[in-house]
């Protein structure tokens, strides 16, 4: 007799003895002899049963050791909002920023920003260059560059203003640059920076048109640049989860993934604020425009759109580059579809009539006839209502983000499907009970994190303010610059290296191009042309 029998008869043995023994209590022994075995049978399906097939893995390490190997010299080009929480992934951020951060810290314990920045790895670079159009945002990135109240101390260098991108790229000390400008910008300055031997960090979209893709590809594979897009999403615990869950197949074959974006608010449809110091002084407006293919006289629409750029598509490509391409990088990162077939999208402005030409209602389809395949991605910029991304399986179907439907905050849940082959046996006996799901996974800290505002509860969904490693929070940002570093000192690829940069690149302005076009787009991989 195996000893697993042998230990489940003297298991079964035991339990008899105990429903005997209960039996000799009258009303006392039925109560708790019923108590017992719903508990049982309760416990069996809330754990319902993916947990015995999942193959368990560690999430990496948030400590690699090789900050210590190199030190390392940065460049910005672009500090407003994201590029300032950039350079805070890198350990640096502004007195004015750490000041606020540390008082609402000391207001309500919840708050954990500040101490997620102070314990943040220190990353053995110095911020010694900055370049912005806008006289404020340069003067800030200065500030961050001297501020001693940042993980590792007193920083060792300060960094010198640039006015145009070519000059801090003439630095030959300067090892590597951030580039965080509008779209518009991208190419050119990504480009430039490969021809002088700088490594990349580039935010995404990758660019603001599909040649403009092509030409990056290009030249980041002649210059051999390390390269990272600034999808931090690729740093999230719970999309290396759901991939390990995927690549064993318990989803079955999947044939349909829907992708939302729900946002509700001025600030999420782009409506930012216009900088009370923002004039034609403080603005270098005409290098600005330079890359775009309208231009308009400084005035107070060139401020709206300096300010407010993603609602036109002379400098961005709205939804498509800057919400959809999250989505679009994730589901690549879990299932590694690549570039898809076909695209098509509709939409229109139906809410913000501000003068925008990018839409505020959009709706895409990819299709993969050779992965038996089809993506919907649908967004709205006038509605709240979280709907969470999806991928539908044969035998179960993941919820990602959105609290409509059972998902969760930084994690998913896997739910049977009820015409499943895999699980047909386990629902048919019960032990599959369709009220719960048969996985759950909600990644780190257990802490109420004190996320207040609804535009940082829909990042916070998506899993891009912050993830968690070994139990302790950390800003996937951090995370992501700190990949690009480490790539970098050991001459490696980061997790959002030009390769899946063009995954996503090429599949948004395939959607965009049909918007813009009002018909299907096809891609022809051999001559990289969309048709």
């Amino acid at each position: 007799m195996s000893n697993n029998l042998k230990n489940g008869n003297e298991t079964d043995l035991k339990r008899r003895d105990v429903l005997k023994g209960l039996a000799t209590v009258p009303v006392l022994g039925l109560f708790l002899i019923n108590l017992w075995k719903k508990m049982r049978r309760d416990a069996l399906k809330k754990a319902n049963l993916l947990s015995d097939l999942v193959q368990e893995k560690s999430p990496p390490s948030v400590i690699s050791g090789l900050s210590d190997t190199r030190h390392l010299n940065l460049g910005i080009i672009g500090y407003g909002g994201r590029g300032s929480h950039l350079v805070r992934g890198a350990g640096f951020a502004t007195k004015q920023w750490t000041d606020i951060v540390s008082e609402n810290a000391r207001k309500n314990k919840l708050d954990k920003q500040f101490k997620t920045f102070m314990t943040q790895e220190d990353l053995n670079c110095s911020l010694i260059g900055v370049c912005d159009l806008f006289d404020v945002r340069a003067d800030q990135g200065i500030d961050a560059s001297k501020n001693e109240v940042r993980p590792g101390g007193k920083p060792k260098n300060s960094a010198i203003r640039y006015h145009h991108y070519t000059e801090l790229l003439a630095n030959k000390d300067i090892d590597a640059v951030i580039v965080a400008t509008p779209d518009h910008w991208h190419s050119r300055i990504t480009i430039d920076a490969a021809k002088a031997g700088k490594h990349v960090y580039c935010e995404k979209g990758l660019t603001r048109t599909f040649d403009e893709a092509v030409d990056v590809y290009d030249t980041v594979k002649q210059t051999g640049i390390t390269f990272q897009l600034g999808h931090q999403n690729r740093q999230v615990e719970a999309n290396d989860k759901a991939k390990e869950i995927i690549d064993q197949g318990l989803l079955g074959p999947i044939n349909l993934v829907e992708l939302t974006t729900n946002r509700n608010s001025p600030w999420g449809a782009w409506v930012w604020g216009i900088h009370p110091e923002g004039n034609a002084k403080t603005i270098d407006w005409e290098t600005y425009q330079e890359p775009s293919p309208n231009k308009i006289p400084f005035g107070e629409e060139a401020l709206r759109r300096f300010f407010r750029w993603r609602c036109w598509y002379d400098y961005g490509t709205g939804l498509s580059g800057d919400l959809l391409s999250h989505d679009f990088d994730t589901i690549n990162q879990i299932m590694g579809m690549g570039i898809p077939k076909y695209a098509s999208s509709t939409g229109g402005v139906y809410f913000y009539k501000d003068g925008r030409d990018v839409p505020d209602v959009w709706n895409a389809t990819f299709e993969y006839p050779d992965k038996d395949l089809t993506i919907l991605y649908s967004a709205t910029l006038s509605s709240n209502d979280s709907r969470g991304n999806r991928i539908m399986g044969h035998d179960a179907t993941m919820l990602m983000g959105g609290q409509s439907g059972g998902g969760s905050i930084h994690g998913f849940t896997v739910s049977a499907d009820s015409g499943s082959t895999q699980y047909k046996e386990r629902l048919e006996s019960g032990i599959i009970n369709q009220r719960y799901p048969i996985y759950t996974y909600t990644a780190g800290s257990k802490q109420i994190d004190g996320v207040t505002s609804a535009t940082a509860r829909y990042f916070a969904n998506k899993g891009l303010l912050y993830t968690y490693r070994e139990g302790k929070r950390v800003d996937p940002t951090h995370l992501h610059i700190k990949d690009w570093l480490d790539s970098i000192r050991s001459n490696s690829q980061p997790k959002c290296n030009i390769e899946v940069a063009f995954h996503e690149a090429v599949a948004c302005h395939m959607a965009t191009e049909s918007y813009l076009t009002g018909r299907r787009i096809e891609w022809d991989p051999v001559n990289r042309k969309l048709i």
